[in-house]
């Protein structure tokens, strides 16, 4: 409540003060007064011209009952008596103060009526309004907690998942590696003794102990300088291990009978246009028959070959780490003959025997 309300209640008190009510004889009316907001109530106060000793002051409520104010003083300037009361919310909306004159035996009164909307009271959407934000302010600390253990668990889950997800490639390539050796074991299986033909060869190519070979000159030469070996195979799986340790060129495969008959009869050292498949490394990479690339594996020193007539199937294995490098499908049939070449870099590319 404010000034405002204030003004009000004083308009208000001030139209009704002057209802009286004198019992007997004359005598001037108590003057009952606003005095204020005090202690959640209104504080009312009633004054009167008499000596304290010569009046009694009364306060009674809107049902006729005597309440008790405070004791009656009197004013030393003007000699008037008073007495006070608060009027508080739900204790009635009027009060009535009373004179009675002692020694004329008459008594005087004036009364107030004060509405319910000069009462100072607390709003009751005031309390809901506290309830409400009280509500709101938990609601908040408990979504803030919940979003911190939702980020702590799903920061706890993305971690689970990442190992799970480690462990997973590192089972799946723990498993890979086990079906390379598998599959490298199985091939090893079938090793067979190779001898190069020296009756097969392109002139520039040198071979010792039928099992070496390299070129007799540090110069460019013809791209498929190769040698053939003595054995053909037609059917069946056969398995062979070359050495190429650090050369920087070198060409491995199978060409079929007709190619092996050409070199042979070959008197113009030219490489005859016929099927053939192959394995190449040079400048670091390797690829296939046709030039196409494969894998970016590293440089091996020893190359296993694996033909399996009974599948169609050559391929290529890294011995020291028992990888498959590669595989190609055969496509043409008869007898197919290993192949070398060892490039120009003059070092040299060894047929080696397969230890079982």
């Amino acid at each position: 409540m404010g000034l405002s309300v204030q003004m009000r209640a004083v308009m208000f008190i001030l139209v009704l003060v002057p209802a009286h009510h004198p019992t007997a004889g004359g005598g001037h009316d108590p003057l009952l007064v606003l005095d204020g907001y005090k202690d959640d109530g209104i504080q009312l106060k009633c004054f009167s011209e008499r000596l304290f000793s010569e009046v009694q002051l009364l306060w009674t409520d809107d049902r006729g009952d005597n309440v008790t104010g405070t004791p009656l003083t009197t004013d030393t300037t003007t000699g008037n008596t008073s007495s006070s009361i608060i009027l508080k919310p739900g204790s009635g909306n009027s009060m009535s103060c009373k004179i009675v004159d002692k020694l004329l035996k008459t008594s005087t009164e004036s009364s107030v009526v004060i509405a319910d909307v000069f009462f100072p009271a607390t709003s009751p959407w005031l309390a809901a309004f506290v309830v409400i934000l009280l509500l709101n302010v938990l609601l908040v600390i408990a979504a803030i907690y919940k979003l911190r253990k939702n980020n702590k668990t799903t920061t706890s889950e993305q971690n689970a998942q990442k190992e799970i997800q480690k462990e997973i490639d590192e089972l799946n390539d723990e498993l890979e590696k086990v079906q390379n050796e598998l599959e490298f074991r199985r091939a090893h299986s079938n090793a067979v003794n190779i001898t190069l033909d020296e009756d097969c060869k392109h002139p520039c190519l040198v071979i010792e102990d039928k099992n070496k070979v390299k070129s007799s000159t540090q110069e460019e030469i013809p791209p498929k300088a190769v040698v053939v070996a003595t054995e053909g195979f037609s059917e069946e799986k056969h398995y062979w291990e070359v050495e190429v340790a650090d050369k920087s060129e070198w060409e491995l495969g199978v060409v079929c009978e007709e190619i092996r008959n050409t070199l042979r009869s070959n008197t113009i050292n030219t490489f005859p246009k016929g099927n053939l498949l192959s394995l190449r490394f040079s400048q670091g990479e390797y690829s296939l028959t046709g030039g196409n690339g494969v894998r970016n594996y590293k440089p091996c020193n020893m190359v296993g070959v694996f033909l399996d007539q009974e599948l169609h199937k050559l391929s290529f294995f890294d011995v020291e780490e028992k990888c498959l490098l590669v595989s190609l499908s055969v496509e043409f049939s008869g007898k197919l003959y290993p192949f070398f070449s060892p490039g120009s870099d003059g070092k040299w590319l060894v047929v080696s025997p397969v230890h079982t």
